[in-house]
């Protein structure tokens, strides 16, 4: 079992390439949180607990 997170199922980031697959969910957020800082110049860490519950819903099991 793997984790997959595509950045284009986001809302507003439909143009974006970026997808990440990990084989843990604890991996899976911390390729999504560099993804976002390189590519979107995001910090994670800034997050709230509604972004953070939004994203949950886009992690797909693979």
């Amino acid at each position: 079992m793997a984790y997959s997170y595509a950045c284009a199922d986001c809302e507003g980031m439909e143009s974006c390439p970026g997808k990440v697959v990990a084989e843990t969910e604890n991996e899976l957020w911390q390729l999504l949180a560099l993804h976002a800082k390189l590519a979107h110049d995001e910090n994670a860490s800034a997050w709230d607990d509604k972004t953070r519950t939004y994203l949950k819903t886009l992690v797909k099991v693979v």
